[in-house]
């Protein structure tokens, strides 16, 4: 290791990332080991931010051939702020279905990025909210108001917290799984079961640092523990919606655990689903999918009911919000579809 002090033009650093080696973390040089965590970063990058001596191991400054081992705990600093903490607020209307002096409830379009960062540093939930809100208390990672949060092209419910005692308390019910999240999923091809549970651990995919992907038996430590139970809603032949509720809260879950079981999320581009994985090969049929491609133009996930104990009340509160047009219009296609098709 490298003790020198980092090489920079200011007195001041700032914390850009943040990670902690898993148990199952194997020695890994810090350089390929940083480029599966932080996404949109150059191997030359990391290079150069070790040389500067930014990378630290421990509290200690490494060289880029440094090999992370399991549980080093890795910062990377620089001597300016990172974009996502740059914050301005944005005059970005905001689709409230509950409010009191404690927390509200918003209805995410899909679209909308939750937080900034990586390439997304303006138009965000966060952005809207700060605009609307002063003095929101900021989570573990600094976030105003976010006590979970959903993908970019994920649309429906989210809980944000106006007080301390509320982020605290909101916090520890989805920490401890009495929350309750309820999610509408399009998955391809005809699900067998009307209802089951996915348990597999998730974490980052070896070979595509933007998926995740489930590791099962030796390798289960290389993910963290990971609950889906779905239940069929409506069967259309080639697709099949379901209902999702999670006991965990996982990055990707739904989209991971239903493609672990042979269920890929319609039009989920960045996991396979935007190709046709079920049907006939005539091109009426094609023409029909792309069709609906057109109609839904992202995953289609919606997070369709939230529940959680109110911090104050003690009242268990439960919201629920209807699919948007894009992914009802999508379903209306398929439905009609499906009473004209023999399979």
């Amino acid at each position: 290791m490298n003790s020198e002090q980092p090489n920079t033009e200011s007195d001041e650093l700032f914390e850009h990332y943040h990670f902690v080696a898993s148990k199952g973390q194997e020695p890994l040089r810090i350089d390929k080991f940083l480029m599966n965590f932080v996404e949109n970063a150059s191997r030359n990058k990391i290079q150069k931010a070790a040389k500067s001596g930014n990378i630290f191991v421990n509290s200690v400054a490494v060289k880029s051939n440094y090999k992370v081992k399991a549980g080093d705990e890795v910062k990377v600093l620089m001597s300016y702020p990172p974009y996502e903490n740059l914050l301005e607020p944005e005059d970005i209307p905001l689709d409230i279905v509950f409010e009191d002096e404690h927390l509200l409830v918003v209805n995410k379009p899909a679209g909308m990025v939750v937080h900034p960062g990586h390439g997304n540093y303006s138009g965000t939930l966060i952005n809207a909210l700060i605009f609307h809100f002063n003095n929101l208390p900021k989570n573990s990672s600094d976030r105003p108001g976010l006590v979970h949060r959903i993908d970019k092209d994920t649309s429906g419910l989210l809980v944000i917290a106006k007080t301390e005692v509320t982020m605290a308390h909101l916090t520890n019910q989805f920490f401890h799984k009495t929350s309750q999240r309820e999610y509408l999923a399009l998955v391809w091809g005809d699900v067998e079961m009307d209802n089951g549970t996915i348990e597999g651990n998730i974490g980052r995919h070896p070979k595509n640092r933007l998926q995740n992907t489930v590791f099962l038996g030796d390798e289960a430590e290389k993910g963290k523990p990971a609950v889906t139970h779905y239940r069929v809603v409506e069967r259309f032949g080639y697709v099949t919606l379901v209902s999702c509720k999670l006991e965990t809260g996982r990055t990707h879950q739904i989209r991971v655990h239903m493609k672990h079981i042979g269920h890929t999320l319609f039009n989920d581009e960045r996991y396979g689903g935007h190709m046709i994985l079920k049907g006939t090969n005539f091109s009426k049929y094609k023409q029909f999918v792309e069709n609906c491609f057109s109609v839904l133009p992202r995953q289609a996930l919606h997070a369709k009911t939230l529940g959680f104990e109110h911090p104050i009340s003690g009242e268990f509160m439960s919201f629920s919000t209807e699919l948007p047009e894009d992914f009802q219009s999508c379903i209306d296609k398929w439905r009609n579809y499906a009473r004209h098709v023999k399979y």
